[in-house]
């Protein structure tokens, strides 16, 4: 299934459940897809975590339904997934800008969430770079940590600014960021922040060696401001490349970020010229 039907897929499922206690394994297992990898497509593509989708949605409605009908808060906070009135009033309240009795009692204006749709439009004629490259196994030498696929997105920043103020970047600079799931379909995965091991030199406390299995690893460049061309590239991976294959596909739960030494570059990761890697390991279909 291409990625836009696994999107359309996936939203139709959750329009359909929203009320339920669904999670973003439950919407990946029912569009057959790894947790692994629809986490970060759903993201990429759609530029919202499915939990936020999710929260972003069930606020919208408990608005709606706040405006229309009589229905308490306790009411409300219970439907739409929430374990307390006062859980639900600060999420309630963060999202729309007022409170549930601000709302009801003043008529306070709400937020809308709309569904996703997508909308079919002529793509194509583009070029993108990559590589075909064959890697042998090796081994790094990182800082690991598990994540869930939810709070992904917030806490491996944070992560990386933990691994520098501890001073642990002395014995691991930083040059892969590596997503590891190898059975796809864990609620968590570990996250390294490695390079590669040199075994004459010991291993400092809270590092830990790593072995990467060999794999056919499709290449993408990344030339430019860090986060910028790495989100572009990564979009256009999920929202172009992979659709468009007729030869490959993912072949494991494995996601590797070169980064380039930021030292050779005048702005560091700012710099415009700056290079870094995204290595996803494809088989053949």
């Amino acid at each position: 299934m291409e990625w836009t039907e696994v999107v359309k897929e996936a939203v139709g499922y959750i329009e359909q459940h929203l009320t339920d206690d669904i999670t973003m394994y439950d919407v990946a297992d029912h569009v057959h897809c790894s947790p692994f990898y629809f986490h970060k497509g759903f993201s990429i593509l759609c530029g919202y975590t499915v939990t936020e989708y999710i929260r972003n949605r069930r606020l919208a409605l408990a608005g709606q339904e706040l405006l229309a009908s009589d229905s308490t808060v306790i009411e409300l906070a219970m439907k739409y997934g929430y374990d307390s009135p006062d859980s639900f009033t600060k999420a309630f309240t963060r999202f729309h800008g007022h409170s549930p009795s601000g709302v009801r009692k003043y008529k306070e204006t709400i937020k809308d969430f709309a569904p996703l749709k997508l909308t079919i439009s002529l793509k194509g004629g583009y070029t993108m770079d990559y590589r075909i490259a064959k890697k042998e196994a090796f081994t790094v030498l990182g800082a690991s940590k598990e994540f869930s696929y939810q709070n992904a997105k917030q806490d491996i920043p944070l992560f990386w600014e933990e691994h520098y103020a501890s001073g642990k970047g002395k014995y691991v600079c930083g040059m892969y960021g590596i997503n590891i799931d190898p059975q796809m379909g864990n609620d968590r995965f570990s996250y390294l922040i490695a390079d590669i091991y040199n075994p004459a030199v010991d291993i400092a406390e809270g590092l830990e060696v790593k072995t990467i299995p060999a794999f056919t690893w499709a290449v993408f460049p990344c030339k430019g401001t860090l986060s910028e061309s790495m989100q572009a590239v990564n979009t256009r991976i999920f929202s172009e490349w992979l659709p468009s294959q007729r030869d490959y596909e993912i072949a494991a739960g494995y996601c590797i970020e070169m980064y380039d030494d930021a030292g050779k570059y005048p702005d560091g990761t700012a710099d415009e010229n700056y290079y870094a890697e995204i290595w996803i390991p494809i088989k053949k279909k």
